[in-house]
């Protein structure tokens, strides 16, 4: 990226967890009323963002050769949105540094969003007030993942009260069998019956495991062996899947946890923010 004035601007995408997902009903817009909690990791992708006079997007990083840099990526998207609600020229030299498996129920296009949203916002010296109104247009997890913070959310996902889940600082594993899933596919295999509110995130379920799990079948492979590691204290599927994660004791049982995985599934072991 060229020097400018401002110079490099960066921001995490930090990877979403949802602690609990409990799938209430389906709306009349076709979308679904959940109830959930939302964490989020110290790790995920980045975005980097310096001046320009033109409107540019590079994806490098791991997962790179999964995504394409047109109209149709959220970074764009969110760009182009943010720029039509501020009345400024959607110019920005964009650079993606993408960790996070596509498609895998951990918010990777919705944090990379909500990332180029606060960066924007920043690079721009524009009003926030903006990227919050542009969020939940770009997808039901962007406002949670603008916030970046624990909370529970109610609705499509987007409303949302902050929660403290007294879990900050815990080691955390996530484990991907390298199998991207669609969400809506997911959504549409769940079979409709609504289980009953959640309370404690901890006593809560993923209602939309059975259906990702027929999906996938490796996503019981992979819950099997979280939850067979010593230390583990509670696993779960995050999202529509098909990442897992298991909260740990310590970071030493959760890095022995991490030596187990598979090398051919993808893990990351981090800490919850």
């Amino acid at each position: 990226m060229s020097d400018t004035d401002l110079g490099l601007l960066g921001e995490p995408a930090p990877a979403k967890l949802n602690l609990a997902l409990h799938v209430r009903g389906k709306r009349p817009d076709g979308r679904h009323d959940i109830e959930t909690i939302f964490a989020f990791c110290i790790d995920g992708d980045r975005l980097e963002v310096c001046a320009s006079d033109v409107l540019s997007l590079t994806i490098d990083g791991p997962f790179a050769a999964q995504l394409e840099g047109g109209h149709d990526n959220l970074v764009i998207r969110a760009t182009l949105a943010l720029a039509n609600a501020a009345g400024v020229e959607a110019h920005a030299e964009l650079r993606l540094i993408k960790r996070l498996p596509v498609a895998s129920g951990i918010g990777g296009g919705s944090a990379d969003a909500a990332a180029t949203l606060r960066l924007l916002t920043r690079l721009w010296r524009i009003n926030p007030d903006h990227a919050a109104t542009v969020a939940p247009t770009l997808g039901s997890d962007v406002p949670a993942c603008l916030l970046s913070m624990t909370a529970r959310g109610r609705g499509a996902g987007d409303q949302l009260y902050l929660e403290d889940a007294r879990i900050a600082g815990s080691p955390v594993l996530l484990v991907n069998p390298r199998i991207s899933l669609s969400t809506a596919q997911v959504f549409a295999n769940w079979d409709g019956i609504d289980r009953g509110p959640l309370g404690s995130w901890c006593e809560g379920r993923n209602d939309l495991e059975a259906a990702a799990t027929g999906l996938v079948p490796e996503i019981r492979e992979v819950l099997d062996l979280l939850e067979a590691q010593p230390g583990a204290k509670l696993a779960r599927m995050s999202g529509s899947g098909a990442t897992c994660f298991a909260l740990f004791r310590d970071e030493a049982t959760r890095d022995c946890a991490a030596a187990a995985v598979p090398d051919h599934w993808w893990h990351l072991a981090t800490t919850i923010r």
